[in-house]
């Protein structure tokens, strides 16, 4: 086995990950309702978890083989020149949204659940910096409008 192969399987970490997160995201309801009026600021708290695991998981999707896609829809997107530079702008604003959001958060808040919830952010918009680099090698793998020189 080869460290390229182990990089791909490495990244069914993800799923795990993305589970994780919805554990936290489903447990303060799960607790009951009367729990959680007596104590509202657990959700915030999962929040920043949900946002820290969701980023692991993200961060590990970028582990995956770039010469593959996962699905027919994701084929179509990639395989589409307009389709693909338009998903790519759209990851690239959201991850410059999110980290701005964060840094600023993060920096500008006092102690306390922002803060905390800034640092999750950040987290997921690092995550989402390396799924940013791999959806940009899948969409230069699979465009069709490539050329392909000989």
């Amino acid at each position: 086995m080869n460290f390229k192969s182990f990089f791909n399987y490495l990244s069914y970490l993800q799923y795990p990950l993305m589970l994780i997160a919805v554990y936290f995201m489903l447990s303060p309801y799960l607790l009951g309702l009367e729990h959680l009026k007596a104590n509202p600021q657990i959700v915030f708290e999962n929040l920043n978890s949900v946002l820290i695991f969701i980023g692991l998981g993200t961060g590990f999707s970028s582990l995956q083989d770039t010469t593959k896609t996962q699905n027919n829809f994701s084929k179509k997107i990639w395989e589409n020149p307009l389709k693909g530079k338009l998903t790519i702008i759209f990851m690239c604003l959201t991850l410059l949204f999110l980290l701005v959001l964060g840094l600023i958060g993060y920096f500008k808040t006092a102690d306390g659940i922002l803060k905390e919830l800034s640092v999750g952010v950040i987290v997921l918009s690092l995550g989402m910096l390396g799924f940013l680099k791999t959806a940009i090698e899948i969409f230069e793998n699979h465009r069709k409008d490539k050329v392909i020189s000989v």
